[in-house]
């Protein structure tokens, strides 16, 4: 090999300086500069170049003279003297060309900073902030509850870590989330899998980590359990116990999550989620109106309150003693018990589960002295009976909705699926058979033929597996439309719910008259964002979205007080109680399809307020069965 000559080494030498960025290069200047003015004002003066009105001159005064012509070229406009001139037109010549390389160099190394800056490579030195991880049409919705959410809170901050360009995020976010009020978000560009761009989100200084499954990777549950292992296994870590939601899609994955997470991150299986709460709202109009309300920020929703003046009283003078909130349960031991007997005594440590509008509303009024049970009736409940259940289109829902409606039904009762194509494996049932029918839903044709007036439920499902989300949801309302044309044709009462995708789409799927709109991703969103918020809603959620134990159901008014005669509240609340339930509101069927009276459903209604209802509309209660 040729041994590196003098030159070579000193080019290597250079090149390295070169590379080390703008001060690197400006002390290289600087370097340049002094050289220029002591060798030029040394030759100067050893050749006795001094201006004219000076016999004699100083060297230090020649060095300092150059050193100003460098930084300003006006200086020599009065010198005299040509072989002065012509020493000082070198230095500033050679000024001039030093001056103008350091401003390049500081102009590029300001629009270098500036470039950085917007890719969102810098860490985040905020506290006591929401950080999400990932990036999903589930954002937009989190960050706008979010806002809501910290209304109360004053100036607050959400930070969100994804592999994703900062300007797409931030142009994206501030046209979909107009309305944020003192709630700042701040975006970084980074994985969140990687331990060291991780940190730019400060973890471990925020309130709550929300992760999000990247809806554009190959296997988004393995990104997420990673992004957790990130987090729980971090070790730049502190003693203090993480608060993380995240989200997983395939239930086999929940296992080696649960392993991952330990007892740090919440699971949240959003086609479980979504599957469970379609099937409740299949089998009960106005359902999902009644989950929405729990799940956003904006109206009312669930809180924890300890009352000691209801310490040593029942369950029962509890929902009595509240004038602005329901109440739904309590928390014995950690452990909530959602619509416990009305008898049950309230301990000192217990919490109450309430639903207010606000924790402000959260304040006890005074009871009633007595209760008009005039008005109030005991019918009994209606018998179980087989049903036919229509499912159209098929996703990853559907398997999990199979399972849980299997639990609800009687004996004897069919769903029959209609897609085109191939259906996934479905779960072990014992109260449904399934019948497979061939078929693409929007056509009519195939809808024709199904007598759809047989069924008592309808399901309209998100075509997923053949489509993007906006043409699925296109698909989605032309079915509708066929449903609607058919039902007006031949006088049918269809009860369809139907998934939506997008939420924008909800207006334009309004127009079809379907009894529940589903809006699959804004759920999921708004239950991550009520957990990151508060981690015992978790447990809350799990209890009322299960077939065991007490549920949400929508009965007939006629079942608890007399229609057409007024009532308050109070009474529905002892009709309720005499038959093990929790009352939380009302559904007027006249609003059922205004979206404008939030479809008839009314939760937390005043206590005190007159109400006569009539035939058709329901009592919003807790109930076992």
């Amino acid at each position: 090999m040729e041994k590196p000559t003098v030159g070579d080494r000193l080019r290597y030498r250079f090149d390295n300086w070169m590379s080390r960025g703008p001060i690197a290069l400006m002390g290289l200047l600087a370097l340049a500069t002094i050289a220029l003015v002591v060798v030029v004002g040394t030759l100067a003066y050893l050749f006795r170049a001094f201006p004219d009105d000076a016999a004699e001159g100083d060297l230090f005064d020649l060095w300092w003279g150059g050193l100003m012509r460098t930084f300003d070229p006006g200086t020599m406009g009065g010198d005299t003297g040509w072989g002065f001139r012509v020493f000082m037109l070198i230095i500033t010549i050679g000024g001039l060309i030093i001056v103008a390389s350091l401003i390049g160099i500081i102009s590029g190394a300001f629009d270098d900073k500036v470039a950085e800056l917007r890719k969102g490579r810098s860490r985040v030195l905020e506290s006591d902030h929401t950080l999400i991880l990932g990036w999903s049409s589930k954002v937009h919705s989190i960050i706008s509850e979010l806002a809501v959410a910290n209304e109360s809170r004053g100036k607050s901050a959400v930070v969100i870590v994804a592999a994703k360009d900062k300007i797409e995020m931030d142009d994206e976010i501030k046209a979909e989330c107009p309305q944020l009020g003192r709630t700042s978000v701040i975006c970084r560009n980074g994985d969140p899998k990687n331990l060291t761009e991780l940190g730019l989100g400060s973890p471990f200084a925020a309130r709550s980590i929300i992760l999000l499954a990247p809806e554009d990777s190959a296997d988004p549950d393995a990104d997420v359990i990673k992004t957790a292992l990130a987090l729980t296994n971090n070790p730049n870590r502190g003693e203090g116990k993480l608060h993380v939601v995240a989200e997983l899609s395939d239930p086999e994955n929940l296992e080696v999550a649960k392993l991952v997470g330990r007892d740090e991150v919440h699971w949240v299986l959003g086609p479980e989620v979504i599957g469970r709460i379609t099937v409740q709202s299949c089998r009960q109009s106005g359902l999902s109106v009644v989950y929405q309300e729990f799940l956003d920020f904006d109206g009312d929703e669930i809180y924890f309150t300890q009352q000691p003046s209801l310490v040593g009283k029942t369950y029962f003078d509890a929902q009595v003693a509240f004038n602005k909130c329901a109440v739904m349960g309590l928390v014995v031991d950690g452990a909530p018990l959602i619509n416990p007997p009305a008898d049950t005594i309230i301990g000192a440590e217990d919490q109450i589960v309430v639903v207010a509008s606000d924790d402000s509303e959260i304040t006890l009024g005074k009871a009633p002295e007595s209760i008009d049970t005039t008005a109030l009736t005991q019918l009994p409940a209606d018998a179980k009976r087989a049903e036919r259940t229509l499912v159209l289109n098929v996703n990853t829902v559907l398997p999990v909705m199979i399972g849980e409606l299997d639990e609800y039904v009687a004996p004897g009762s069919e769903v029959v699926i209609v897609n085109s194509g191939e259906i996934p494996a479905m779960p072990a049932v014992t109260n449904v058979t399934l019948t497979h029918v061939d078929g693409d839903p929007t056509k009519r044709p195939v809808l024709d033929a199904l007598n759809v007036g047989s069924f008592d439920h309808i399901i309209l499902l998100a075509d997923t597996e053949h489509y993007e989300s906006e043409q699925a949801d296109s698909r989605t309302l032309v079915t509708l439309l066929h449903l609607r044309d058919l039902a007006e044709r031949n006088d049918l009462d269809l009860n369809i719910v139907s998934e939506m995708l997008d939420d924008a789409n909800r207006e334009l799927a309004e127009v079809a008259r379907a009894d529940d709109l589903i809006v699959s991703d804004k759920l999921v969103a708004l239950m991550l964002s009520q957990i990151s918020e508060n981690r015992g809603l978790a447990d809350v959620f799990t209890t009322l979205f299960e077939s065991e134990g007490s549920e949400v159901y929508l009965r007939p008014a006629e079942q608890y007080v007399q229609v057409g005669v007024p009532v308050n509240f109070y009474s529905v609340l002892e009709a309720a109680r005499r038959r093990g339930e929790t009352a939380l509101g009302y559904r007027i069927a006249e609003h059922a399809h205004h979206s404008n009276e939030a479809y008839g459903v009314r939760v937390n209604p005043e206590k005190g307020e007159a109400i006569t209802f009539a035939k058709g509309d329901r009592i919003v209660v807790l109930a076992e069965d």
